[in-house]
């Protein structure tokens, strides 16, 4: 996430932690470092302007004059900058009011509303809502089978119909939502390349026969600027509530995150960070921000752990590792549980000072190493698993076979393993606490 932008950041503060005193010409080399390396980034040429502007009228203030580390104030000042950048705080989506509330999505076609639209729907029922998710979008093929496909994939329940009118659909799917007594509809419209009068006309409508309670604009944060520009145009033709990014875990650069909610005046609700059901997060402008200045986010990591890694399953893992039982399927299981949290890169990105250790982004493994070490695993049989020391030469050739890997790969693995366990080992016998994951190997 923002990749290019935090490494061009990190050079700059660098700079800043050793400085003694911050005048007008040493800041005017800071500035055009920032300037260059926000509109790198795609943020938005007025957003930069008004950003460095801010900046240099308290970096240049008496407050960093007085100051003993007056590098430091200042990125002190630009961290808090970025933050009310992305919107200053936390925004929750309130539904207040009589039920059923009615959450309309609208986007361009390709930025990924129909998979967010069922990803909020999973997280509002996490919530303890009662969701009920419908399509409207009449125009692209298969739009309505593959809402369906998703909501019944979460176990979501999903309103169908067949015909070919948008308004009778949203009728049809507002008299279901009643009926059922659910307590929110997600509606699912319809989408463009670009943003034209057709489309615009058919979501005013929407909005006058639904009324809907929110209204959110999903946002492709890779392609920048151009997520931007449509987000105003679709603010100047309905009332937008905030926005929701997704592919935010691919985005390096960071240009639509940066400049949408300045822009139009509308936060940041929501963000994918994955393509998993589960994959959508509240956005957190403070978190982001350190983020993006190398200083990590260690809540998100935390709540992440607490979703993701069964707890039960972890108490069970530790009391098998002080007992010397660890075996190969708790270590296939636990590094299901660390990759449904999402790719380790991203995880090191939330680890304080991580962006700023020389070659930390190559500490991680390359994903498809994991998925190799994952396919010898799940290659072996479960009596293998729980013994490794029975899997003989013909049998590791088995394995490597059937996970389309080599006998070397199955070789350095069970090796690996036996390093790990018997680290484990030690651990259980000095009575500390075992991890909830094992080491990482990496080939």
């Amino acid at each position: 996430m923002f990749e290019q932008l935090t490494e061009r950041l990190q050079k700059i503060l660098r700079k800043l932690r050793g400085s003694v005193k911050i005048d007008e010409a040493s800041f005017a080399e800071i500035s055009r470092e920032l300037r260059l390396a926000l509109l790198e980034a795609d943020v938005n040429f007025g957003v930069v302007k008004d950003f460095l502007g801010r900046v240099k009228e308290k970096a240049l203030g008496q407050e960093v004059a007085q100051s003993l580390t007056p590098g430091q104030q200042v990125i002190r000042i630009v961290h808090e900058e970025l933050v009310q950048l992305l919107g200053g705080q936390t925004q929750q989506l309130r539904l207040d009011g009589a039920t059923p509330h009615v959450i309309l999505i609208v986007g361009l076609q390709g930025a990924g509303k129909t998979t967010t639209a069922a990803k909020l729907g999973y997280l509002l029922r996490r919530q303890g809502r009662s969701p009920l998710l419908a399509s409207v979008d009449v125009h692209r093929p298969a739009a309505r089978e593959q809402l369906r496909a998703l909501a019944e994939s979460a176990g979501l329940a999903v309103y169908s119909d067949g015909g070919n009118d948008a308004l009778a659909i949203a009728r049809g799917a507002l008299a279901e939502v009643r009926r059922r007594g659910d307590d929110v509809l997600v509606l699912d419209s319809a989408g463009r390349l670009h943003v034209d009068e057709e489309m615009m006309q058919e979501a005013r409508a929407l909005v006058r026969t639904l009324a809907p309670r929110r209204i959110l604009y999903v946002a492709d944060s890779l392609a920048g600027q151009d997520a931007v520009q449509a987000a105003s145009a679709f603010l100047e033709a309905l009332p937008l509530d905030g926005h929701i990014l997704t592919k935010l875990d691919g985005d390096a650069r960071g240009g639509a995150a940066l400049s949408v909610v300045a822009v139009t005046g509308r936060p940041i609700y929501f963000v994918g960070v994955g393509e998993g059901i589960e994959d959508l997060e509240p956005f957190h402008p403070d978190r982001i921000a350190s983020r993006i200045l190398g200083m990590g986010d260690v809540l998100t990591l935390i709540e992440r752990v607490q979703q993701k890694v069964d707890g039960e399953s972890a108490k069970g893992l530790e009391k098998r590792v002080r007992r010397g039982e660890f075996t190969l399927e708790d270590f296939g299981n636990q590094l299901r549980q660390i990759r449904r949290m999402g790719p380790l890169s991203q995880l090191l990105e939330m680890l304080p000072g991580a962006g700023s250790v020389p070659g930390m982004a190559n500490l991680a493994p390359d994903e498809s190493q994991l998925t190799r070490i994952q396919a010898i695993i799940d290659s072996m049989t479960a009596r293998e698993r729980q013994r490794p020391r029975i899997i003989s030469g013909s049998r590791r050739r088995r394995i490597a076979a059937g996970s389309g890997t080599s006998v070397q790969d199955v070789n350095r693995l069970l090796k690996q393993f036996a390093q790990t366990r018997k680290l484990m080992k030690k651990l259980g016998k000095k009575g500390r606490r075992a991890p909830n994951w094992a080491g990482l190997p990496g080939f």
